[in-house]
């Protein structure tokens, strides 16, 4: 369905007769979806679904209308039917045409949003994180815990090339033996804006650590193959929104902070963030028995030539070494997140269609989400966080 969609967009074919179509014919999709939340990564989960193909989008909600129409205007631009706007909740997730929903929404209403989407039966694709707590968190995972359809987490992450790569000689061909420590690092620019600036406060975002860096701690946890047992942290806002202000509140999310983590079978990991660098960089180091990974990916909006992303495995005489650049096709990788959000919707569509493809599963959303929110409670403490007993109170809020 790619291909097809690269040779309509890459070469002329009105000439040709409907008959004298293979390569340039247009398939039709097989399944219908549609998006609630129609904000930047609602935008990017249209398109990547248009691109892939086997799934169109049928129409969007959002309570934000003006979000919603600007979504419409621009979808209609770009591909050649009508995108139906729903006036509510309800009417968008039991439109019986419709085959799944991908909830985009801000992360605090994703509990709310899942109580009716559960309803409908429909395959369901839930943006990350999966909710702003973890109380919140394991009411999503009561809601969906006998859920006949496909649910699958958003920590597409872990399908960008660089990660892709790791994973495969990581836990597969299990090339660097056991592994012992991991480290995760992004450097990017502040958060971007969003609908009432919801992302500027940790009560709707839960904070940078829940919001934006689950993915990472999602990585981290399929890494090291074991549950953490403590999380240690250190951070502030120290550079982003310091004269910022909504409706008479001030931002207060963190833009830097170091995170350590220890698990069960003994490895450690740790990750380094700062959200005021003049770029979007991100790296994953892995150290094992048998040798090192060290992958990353670069945009610093400099004008050379370099390539953006690098991977290399150093295995001494245990085995094979490599540098290499790993990449998807430029169709692919230029969708959104370096691919990783098309091979998220190939899969969400593959597992639909009962050819199971490994995505993040609730479990592994509810423990990215624990590590992010223990980091921000150690943060505010200034302790050590116990994850056992962080659970424990968090179920017990729940009863």
């Amino acid at each position: 369905m790619t291909n097809n969609n690269y040779f309509q967009q890459n070469f002329y074919s009105e000439y040709l007769k409907p008959e004298d179509k293979y390569v340039f014919l247009k398939a039709q999709p097989e399944f219908k979806f549609n998006v609630i939340g129609a904000g930047m990564i609602g935008m990017e989960h249209i398109r990547v679904t248009m691109l892939e193909g086997r799934a169109a989008i049928n129409g969007v909600y959002d309570l934000d209308q003006s979000s919603a129409e600007w979504t419409k205007e621009a979808f209609e631009k770009e591909y050649d039917y009508e995108l139906h706007l729903y006036n509510s909740l309800e009417e968008a997730c039991f439109d019986p045409s419709v085959d799944g929903l991908i909830i985009c929404t801000p992360n605090y209403t994703h509990l709310e949003v899942m109580k009716t989407a559960v309803q409908s039966g429909k395959h369901i694709l839930l943006e990350k994180p999966m909710a702003t707590t973890i109380p919140d968190v394991l009411a999503i995972q009561d809601l969906v815990k006998d859920y006949e359809g496909v649910f699958q987490i958003g920590l597409q992450y872990r399908h960008k090339p660089i990660y892709d790569e790791a994973l495969h000689e990581v836990l597969h061909k299990k090339s660097l033996g056991e592994v012992k420590n991991i480290s995760l690092m992004e450097h990017r620019v502040p958060f971007l804006d969003k609908v009432d600036q919801w992302n500027k406060f940790s009560k709707f975002s839960g904070g940078t650590l829940v919001e934006k860096c689950c993915h990472y701690f999602d990585l981290m946890n399929v890494v090291a193959g074991s549950k953490p047992v403590s999380v240690y942290a250190s951070g502030s806002l120290a550079v982003n929104y310091q004269d910022f202000e909504y409706e008479g509140e001030s931002s207060d999310v963190v833009d830097q902070a170091f995170v350590t983590v220890e698990y069960e079978n003994g490895v450690k990991g740790n990750f380094n963030l700062c959200m005021f660098a003049p770029m979007f960089y991100e790296e994953m180091t892995v150290c094992g028995s048998k040798g090192r990974i060290k992958t990353y990916e670069n945009d610093d909006f400099l004008p050379s030539s370099r390539a953006n992303t690098h991977f290399e495995i150093l295995t001494g005489e245990n085995g094979t070494s490599k540098i290499s650049t790993p990449m998807y096709p430029a169709i692919i990788q230029n969708s959104g997140h370096h691919g990783g959000t098309y091979y998220e919707h190939k899969y969400f569509v593959d597992n639909i269609k009962g050819d199971y493809k490994d995505t993040a599963t609730l479990e592994e959303g509810l423990w990215s989400i624990v590590v992010g929110v223990a980091a921000e409670e150690s943060i505010k403490n200034k302790a050590v966080i116990n994850i056992e007993e962080l659970l424990n109170q968090s179920k017990q809020a729940v009863e």
